[in-house]
């Protein structure tokens, strides 16, 4: 299957650079998978579309402010560092640049000394293995000298921190936030749960690969980046009681999608289980763990659109994508949502 097939044209002006200030107040479209029908509301419409008894999943991972901008010590030279994993104790892997002025052994200082990294490995796209020095406790230092890593089609600045942050975000981890979540506020998930829909919480920490563009032109060429998931005993008891009961699983992102469909491939059911997921769906997959999904607008001919295209079918999507162009929907990471159900 080639890439081409899920390209589509995108006005710049679309691209939403900014956040609303009510997270509710998102448009949302609502496409029937099965007929490829779309009707349009606003977010908090969700309320409408779930019923006592389903369970919407929920990806807690929380944002890393994980670009630094620091200098040479021994030069001054400015260098960006921008963490992508923590390997073990205070060493990261990371993506620097210039990445040609960082060989092993070079320290790099961020604000004034207040945290240092002296590099431990060279590898290859500007990638480093970087060991922190700081004094107290390093996720402290990070969140007063970090900045949260936008991606690469946002150009404006980020005033309120919080808002790259879903309100349910717990686990560190993420280079980017899962997105889908940003429209949710306590209000809603408090009236959802009165509405009698269940919430469960998982952890998927997304790595910087979601933006990474396909660099061939059939999909069956295309390795996928690989991320850490976790679900928790109490999570995977709660989703299958909710499909025993005949309610469904209605997941909230694409990364809650990916762990999801990951565990149940591999064990038939949902356990508990932790570990990395390189999972690739793209249509002829057969999905075993959700029956409906909550998801933003994506890049054209990305991993993103080809996975609500697995589940709604490429022509309902790309039709889809037509009417929110046509419609002035915003997309991307700021932007409005899509409810596949």
């Amino acid at each position: 299957m080639k890439v081409d097939l899920f390209d589509f044209e995108l006005p710049e002006e679309l691209i939403a650079q900014t956040p609303l200030e009510d997270r509710e107040a998102s448009r949302l479209m609502i496409v029937d998978k099965k007929t490829g029908n779309i009707t349009h509301a606003h977010f908090r419409a969700v309320m409408d579309y779930l019923q006592e008894g389903d369970c919407l999943v929920l990806n807690d991972t929380r944002v890393l402010p994980a670009r630094l901008y620091g200098v040479k010590e021994e030069t001054g030279a400015k260098v960006e560092v921008l963490l992508l994993k923590q390997l073990e104790d205070d060493q990261w892997e990371t993506l620097v640049k210039p990445a040609k002025r960082i060989k092993e052994g070079t320290i790099v200082s961020f604000g004034d000394g207040r945290l240092r990294a002296v590099c431990t490995g060279v590898s290859d796209h500007g990638g480093r293995m970087l060991r922190f020095e700081y004094e107290g406790i390093f996720y402290e230092v990070l969140d007063s000298l970090g900045e949260m890593p936008l991606p690469p089609y946002i150009k404006e600045q980020l005033e309120d921190k919080d808002r790259y942050q879903t309100v349910f975000a717990r686990e560190r981890g993420s280079a980017a936030a899962p997105t889908a979540g940003l429209h949710f506020t306590e209000q809603l998930l408090n009236d959802l749960k009165e509405k009698g829909v269940h919430l469960a919480f998982i952890t998927l920490h997304v790595g910087l690969g979601t933006f990474r563009p396909m660099s061939v032109d059939d999909i069956d060429e295309h390795e996928m980046h690989s991320e850490f998931y976790q679900m928790t005993e109490g999570t995977a008891r709660l989703l299958n009681k909710v499909k025993e009961d005949g309610g469904r699983i209605i997941s909230v992102g694409t990364t809650s999608t990916r762990t999801l469909e990951t565990i149940v491939q591999a064990h038939e059911k949902f356990t508990e289980s932790s570990g990395w997921t390189d999972i690739f769906i793209f249509p002829g997959f057969e999905f075993k763990a959700i029956d409906g999904l909550i998801t933003n607008f994506h890049l054209p001919k990305s991993t993103l659109i080809m996975l609500v295209s697995a589940l709604a079918g490429r022509e309902n999507i790309l039709a889809a994508y037509q009417e929110a162009v046509a419609q002035r929907y915003r997309f991307f990471s700021f932007g409005d949502a899509m409810l596949i159900i």
